[in-house]
């Protein structure tokens, strides 16, 4: 990775970011850079930087290169095609012409940054990147001048909300952890086990700042009264693991993390633990069982982990998005925090932005902003010829909406109200080719895969329900299976043990509530309105039979 320049040193004139996250390292953007290296030199551009940056956003687009000086993003600079760099190197010269001008294009000027604010612009390998960005001056700021009781008062302030999917109040949450005896200490636990299907924000900001991460962390530890604490990622994100890993080390070296904390009396050790992949390990008591080597299985609450969580002692759990906020809002205050959003749903939420959308890829845009605004402005609308036919957000526990509320605000409430919910972050758009009864279908076949099979309602509610909606995508239900079907998936929201079960039916209301005319016509009509389903194929022998 780049290194910082040194001491006194002229800035360079200009700087070639390279993104090096997931997504561009698998098209190539590794090779990328080192050819833009070898190009540089031998243009005898000395003045010229190439560095390695995290996430630049439009990932669908990759290898993505940003020169920042002349405010421009090059799209799909390929290793083995030195004509996709031309404009590239012809900018770097000082010649603006060429790539996707970021002040002007929507994808780009209409975010709001506060967690993403670092993606893009820092070598996320480099202490001394993040530190030149005022990274560490909250933390130092907090252990020095602040009581455990003024920061989380701040954080109430800003009206910060988490991020992982239910939105409770995060200054309360660290509250409740504060006024915890803890005789036998306390824990901070972030939740990196990032799991829905077509979700990627977390894993783009562990990739891409991970100190800020950590930075977070630390100060709700301060916070709370803990001096532990764990990073639970998924073994799936190896570039995220491997970031954090050298974070902590970095940080530990420069005297961030560890024993005595910015030269405080204040001390915060971080470990990272890897989950096999489970999803019902996003639950909280499941993680903390993993934690603690356990099978990864949620229990009955109370008590919450706040009271009692890992090894029985007070614990704090927020999610990835949630503790890369807490820095801004020490550093610029929580009324700042406050002021963005709307007024019940404080600040931004970063979305992954997939499905039929031209610009997929991670964005970061304040509460309130309307779904037709993310998807047809910053997603650039679906492809010629295709019609918006609904937007899935929540993952799994989510639901489905349709064209008619493309003008609703994206905030806690309205998405509640609407039959779905902000999740963590996933927005998959899908065109007039998706048929909503199979969509309702993959989430459930997700879901009973992913049961880890402790409670009844969960375990066999799902795979009933998976087995009714996979009759009618072959042509073969009755309006009896309907009926089954919506009563089943009351019965499995109301009586599962934790988040998975009770959220699984989500997809399958929504979709009923919304799209009752393609399940209508899928039963009686035997056609699937957006013909992709096969009809008419054979009963499984295993299946079930319902009445004529």
């Amino acid at each position: 990775m780049s290194a910082a320049a040194p001491a006194g040193a002229q800035p360079p004139r200009a700087s070639a970011n390279v993104c090096q996250a997931a997504s561009c390292l698998a098209m190539g953007s590794a090779q990328v850079c080192r050819a833009l290296e070898a190009e540089v030199a031998a243009a005898g551009l000395d003045d010229v930087a190439v560095r390695r940056v995290g996430c630049l956003g439009l990932c669908a687009a990759g290898p993505l290169v940003e020169v920042p000086e002349q405010g421009r993003i090059f799209e799909r600079v390929l290793p083995g095609d030195p004509s996709s760099r031309e404009g590239l190197l012809a900018s770097l010269k000082g010649e603006a012409r060429g790539g996707r001008p970021v002040a002007s294009d929507p994808f780009f000027s209409r975010q709001v940054k506060v967690v993403l604010e670092r993606c893009g612009t820092v070598d996320p390998e480099n202490i001394d990147d993040y530190l030149a960005t005022g990274g560490y001056e909250a933390l130092a700021k907090v252990a020095g001048s602040m009581s455990p009781d003024e920061v989380t008062s701040e954080v109430v302030k800003s009206g910060l909300r988490g991020r992982g999917g239910a939105g409770y109040p995060t200054g309360l949450k660290w509250r409740t952890v504060a006024k915890e005896a803890g005789a036998a200490g306390k824990f901070v636990v972030c939740n990196a086990d990032e799991g829905d299907p077509g979700a990627f924000m977390d894993r783009s900001v562990m990739e891409s700042s991970p100190h800020q991460v950590l930075e977070g962390m630390a100060i709700a530890g301060y916070a709370v009264g803990a001096n532990r604490g764990y990073v639970y990622v998924r073994a799936e994100y190896p570039l995220a693991a491997e970031r954090l890993a050298l974070a902590i080390r970095q940080a530990e070296r420069r005297g961030y993390l560890g024993a005595r904390v910015a030269g405080t009396r204040f001390s915060f050790h971080v470990e990272l633990r890897m989950g096999a992949g489970a999803y019902v390990c996003g639950e909280e008591t499941a993680l903390i069982a993993s934690i603690q080597g356990e099978r990864g299985t949620p229990r009955p609450r109370p008590p919450y982990p706040a009271a009692s969580g890992l090894w029985g002692c007070p614990t704090l759990i927020n999610n990835v998005e949630t503790f890369a906020n807490v820095p801004s809002i020490i550093v610029r205050g929580g009324e700042w925090f406050a002021s963005i959003g709307t007024e019940r749903s404080k600040g931004t939420k970063v979305f992954s932005l997939a499905g039929a959308v031209k610009n997929t890829g991670v964005v970061e845009v304040p509460m309130g902003l309307t779904l037709r605004e993310i998807v047809f402005d910053i997603g650039g609308g679906l492809a010629p010829g295709r019609r918006f036919k609904a937007v899935q957000t929540g993952g799994p526990a989510g639901g489905c909406l349709p064209e008619e509320l493309l003008d609703m605000p994206v905030d806690y409430e309205s998405l509640t109200q609407a039959g779905s919910m902000m999740g963590s972050g996933g927005m998959i758009v899908m065109d007039d080719t998706t048929c909503m009864v199979d969509v309702a279908k993959f989430f459930m076949d997700f879901c009973r895969q992913e049961s880890c099979g402790k409670c009844v309602p969960c375990r066999v509610g799902t795979h009933e329900m998976w087995r009714l909606l996979d009759r009618m995508t072959r042509g073969v239900a009755s309006r009896w299976d309907l009926e089954q079907l919506e009563s089943l998936a009351g019965m499995v929201r109301a009586m599962s043990l934790c988040g998975l079960g009770q959220g699984a039916p989500s997809p399958v209301f929504s979709t009923l509530r919304y799209f009752r005319d393609e399940y209508v016509a899928h039963i009686d009509e035997h056609v699937c309105p957006a013909g992709s389903c096969h009809m008419g194929t054979a009963e499984p022998a295993a299946a079930g039979v319902s009445p004529a």
